[in-house]
Protein backbone atom coordinates (compact mmCIF):
# COMPACT_ATOMS: atom_id res chain seq x y z
CA UNK A 1 0.00 0.00 0.00
CA UNK A 2 0.68 3.41 -0.82
CA UNK A 3 -0.36 6.21 1.70
CA UNK A 4 -0.88 8.29 -1.05
CA UNK A 5 -3.73 5.97 -2.82
CA UNK A 6 -5.67 7.26 0.15
CA UNK A 7 -4.30 10.92 0.94
CA UNK A 8 -3.20 12.39 -1.95
CA UNK A 9 -1.58 15.34 -1.24
CA UNK A 10 1.04 13.11 1.65
CA UNK A 11 3.49 12.64 -1.70
CA UNK A 12 3.81 16.04 -1.93
CA UNK A 13 4.21 16.86 1.40
CA UNK A 14 6.22 13.90 2.68
CA UNK A 15 8.12 12.96 -0.56
CA UNK A 16 10.94 10.87 1.39
CA UNK A 17 8.31 9.09 3.17
CA UNK A 18 5.92 7.28 0.34
CA UNK A 19 6.64 4.16 0.10
CA UNK A 20 6.47 3.86 4.22
CA UNK A 21 3.44 2.09 5.71
CA UNK A 22 1.62 5.06 8.11
CA UNK A 23 2.24 2.55 11.41
CA UNK A 24 5.93 3.11 10.01
CA UNK A 25 5.59 6.85 9.87
CA UNK A 26 3.66 7.83 13.43
CA UNK A 27 5.84 6.96 15.36
CA UNK A 28 8.55 9.33 13.83
CA UNK A 29 6.10 12.09 13.54
CA UNK A 30 7.63 14.24 16.50
CA UNK A 31 11.02 14.15 14.81
CA UNK A 32 9.26 14.77 11.28
CA UNK A 33 8.26 17.89 12.73
CA UNK A 34 10.95 19.19 14.41
CA UNK A 35 13.14 18.47 11.22
CA UNK A 36 10.38 20.75 9.07
CA UNK A 37 10.41 23.71 11.35
CA UNK A 38 14.65 23.98 10.83
CA UNK A 39 13.26 24.44 7.49
CA UNK A 40 10.60 27.18 8.30
CA UNK A 41 10.81 31.01 7.50
CA UNK A 42 10.79 33.33 10.39
CA UNK A 43 9.00 35.70 7.91
CA UNK A 44 6.30 33.53 7.65
CA UNK A 45 6.42 31.77 10.84
CA UNK A 46 5.99 32.42 14.38
CA UNK A 47 8.76 29.68 15.80
CA UNK A 48 9.22 29.26 19.46
CA UNK A 49 11.77 26.26 19.98
CA UNK A 50 9.16 23.10 19.09
CA UNK A 51 6.44 24.82 17.96
CA UNK A 52 6.24 26.71 14.80
CA UNK A 53 2.70 29.24 13.47
CA UNK A 54 2.09 30.63 10.34
CA UNK A 55 1.22 33.70 10.97
CA UNK A 56 -1.75 33.49 9.30
CA UNK A 57 -3.22 31.05 11.37
CA UNK A 58 -5.88 32.11 14.17
CA UNK A 59 -5.04 30.36 17.53
CA UNK A 60 -8.27 31.04 20.15
CA UNK A 61 -8.22 31.67 24.16
CA UNK A 62 -6.93 28.72 25.96
CA UNK A 63 -5.12 26.18 23.50
CA UNK A 64 -2.59 23.77 25.05
CA UNK A 65 0.64 23.20 22.59
CA UNK A 66 2.97 20.66 23.23
CA UNK A 67 5.93 20.34 20.77
CA UNK A 68 6.91 19.27 18.49
CA UNK A 69 3.82 21.74 16.44
CA UNK A 70 3.74 22.59 13.22
CA UNK A 71 0.53 24.67 12.55
CA UNK A 72 0.58 26.02 8.36
CA UNK A 73 -0.96 28.87 6.71
CA UNK A 74 -4.73 29.33 7.31
CA UNK A 75 -5.35 27.12 10.64
CA UNK A 76 -7.19 27.71 12.54
CA UNK A 77 -7.49 25.82 15.74
CA UNK A 78 -10.70 26.43 18.86
CA UNK A 79 -10.63 27.63 22.01
CA UNK A 80 -9.01 24.86 24.64
CA UNK A 81 -7.82 22.76 22.36
CA UNK A 82 -5.16 19.94 22.84
CA UNK A 83 -2.17 19.43 20.55
CA UNK A 84 0.85 16.98 21.88
CA UNK A 85 2.85 14.62 20.89
CA UNK A 86 3.94 15.71 17.69
CA UNK A 87 1.56 17.26 15.25
CA UNK A 88 1.02 18.61 12.08
CA UNK A 89 -1.73 20.81 10.51
CA UNK A 90 -1.44 21.16 6.58
CA UNK A 91 -2.98 24.28 5.48
CA UNK A 92 -6.43 25.08 5.93
CA UNK A 93 -7.06 22.73 8.99
CA UNK A 94 -9.75 23.37 10.99
CA UNK A 95 -9.26 21.96 14.82
CA UNK A 96 -12.48 22.91 16.95
CA UNK A 97 -13.04 23.79 20.34
CA UNK A 98 -12.44 21.20 22.76
CA UNK A 99 -10.30 18.30 20.76
CA UNK A 100 -7.18 16.54 21.19
CA UNK A 101 -4.82 15.37 18.52
CA UNK A 102 -1.95 13.45 19.22
CA UNK A 103 0.97 12.48 17.05
CA UNK A 104 -0.67 12.98 14.17
CA UNK A 105 -0.86 15.03 10.55
CA UNK A 106 -3.92 16.50 9.10
CA UNK A 107 -3.60 17.24 5.41
CA UNK A 108 -4.93 20.40 3.65
CA UNK A 109 -8.57 21.37 4.23
CA UNK A 110 -9.30 18.77 6.89
CA UNK A 111 -11.41 19.69 9.71
CA UNK A 112 -12.59 18.31 13.69
CA UNK A 113 -15.74 19.61 15.02
CA UNK A 114 -15.77 19.39 18.09
CA UNK A 115 -14.27 17.04 21.54
CA UNK A 116 -12.74 15.28 18.75
CA UNK A 117 -9.91 12.87 19.60
CA UNK A 118 -7.43 11.76 16.78
CA UNK A 119 -4.04 10.10 18.39
CA UNK A 120 -1.33 8.25 16.32
CA UNK A 121 -2.80 9.11 12.88
CA UNK A 122 -2.81 10.37 9.25
CA UNK A 123 -5.92 12.24 8.19
CA UNK A 124 -5.95 12.88 4.44
CA UNK A 125 -7.28 16.15 2.48
CA UNK A 126 -11.05 17.51 3.04
CA UNK A 127 -11.77 15.33 5.62
CA UNK A 128 -14.29 16.09 8.10
CA UNK A 129 -15.19 14.63 11.73
CA UNK A 130 -18.40 15.35 13.76
CA UNK A 131 -18.71 16.57 17.06
CA UNK A 132 -17.57 13.27 19.35
CA UNK A 133 -15.76 10.96 17.02
CA UNK A 134 -12.91 9.75 17.76
CA UNK A 135 -9.83 7.81 16.16
CA UNK A 136 -8.83 5.32 19.45
CA UNK A 137 -4.91 4.49 19.12
CA UNK A 138 -4.41 1.42 21.24
CA UNK A 139 -6.17 -1.93 23.14
CA UNK A 140 -6.52 -1.14 26.56
CA UNK A 141 -8.99 -3.83 26.58
CA UNK A 142 -6.58 -7.04 25.04
CA UNK A 143 -3.55 -8.47 27.13
CA UNK A 144 -1.90 -8.49 23.67
CA UNK A 145 -1.82 -4.42 22.24
CA UNK A 146 -0.17 -5.38 18.94
CA UNK A 147 -1.84 -3.88 16.22
CA UNK A 148 -3.35 -5.54 13.14
CA UNK A 149 -4.36 -3.74 10.00
CA UNK A 150 -7.24 -4.94 6.83
CA UNK A 151 -5.83 -3.97 3.92
CA UNK A 152 -8.23 -5.39 1.23
CA UNK A 153 -8.61 -9.16 1.91
CA UNK A 154 -5.90 -9.77 4.49
CA UNK A 155 -4.82 -8.81 7.71
CA UNK A 156 -0.95 -7.24 8.12
CA UNK A 157 0.66 -7.15 11.38
CA UNK A 158 2.79 -3.71 12.44
CA UNK A 159 4.41 -4.66 15.13
CA UNK A 160 3.09 -1.44 16.76
CA UNK A 161 1.14 -1.29 19.99
CA UNK A 162 0.03 2.65 19.34
CA UNK A 163 -1.34 3.23 15.84
CA UNK A 164 -5.11 4.91 15.05
CA UNK A 165 -5.70 5.58 11.36
CA UNK A 166 -5.44 6.41 7.87
CA UNK A 167 -8.33 7.98 6.43
CA UNK A 168 -8.89 8.54 2.89
CA UNK A 169 -9.01 12.18 1.37
CA UNK A 170 -12.78 13.50 1.69
CA UNK A 171 -13.75 10.70 3.98
CA UNK A 172 -16.56 11.94 6.70
CA UNK A 173 -16.90 10.81 10.24
CA UNK A 174 -20.12 10.81 11.71
CA UNK A 175 -20.87 12.39 15.50
CA UNK A 176 -19.81 10.10 17.89
CA UNK A 177 -18.64 7.66 15.50
CA UNK A 178 -15.36 5.42 16.74
CA UNK A 179 -12.61 4.37 14.92
CA UNK A 180 -10.79 1.24 16.48
CA UNK A 181 -6.59 0.79 16.56
CA UNK A 182 -5.66 0.17 12.82
CA UNK A 183 -8.28 1.67 11.24
CA UNK A 184 -7.51 1.76 7.45
CA UNK A 185 -10.15 3.68 5.23
CA UNK A 186 -10.46 4.19 1.42
CA UNK A 187 -10.99 7.92 0.33
CA UNK A 188 -14.85 9.18 0.42
CA UNK A 189 -15.90 6.52 3.42
CA UNK A 190 -18.75 7.82 5.12
CA UNK A 191 -18.74 6.62 8.89
CA UNK A 192 -22.44 7.40 9.99
CA UNK A 193 -23.20 8.94 13.76
CA UNK A 194 -22.77 6.33 16.18
CA UNK A 195 -20.64 3.86 14.15
CA UNK A 196 -17.67 1.30 15.61
CA UNK A 197 -15.16 0.69 12.82
CA UNK A 198 -13.41 -2.40 13.56
CA UNK A 199 -12.08 -4.04 10.93
CA UNK A 200 -10.30 -6.88 12.50
CA UNK A 201 -13.47 -8.08 13.93
CA UNK A 202 -15.45 -7.40 10.58
CA UNK A 203 -17.29 -4.51 12.16
CA UNK A 204 -17.59 -1.87 9.14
Amino acid sequence: MKISDYALDFKAIFPEYENRFPWEITPKIPEIVQNRITELSEEEYHIDGTIAIHKTAVIETGVILKGPILISKNCFVGAHAYLRGGVFLAESVKIGPGCEIKTSMLLPGSATAHFNFIGDSIIGSYVNFEAGSVIANLYNEREDKQITVRIGMENKATGVEKFGALVGDYSKIGANAVLSPGTILDSRTIVGRLALIDQQSGQL
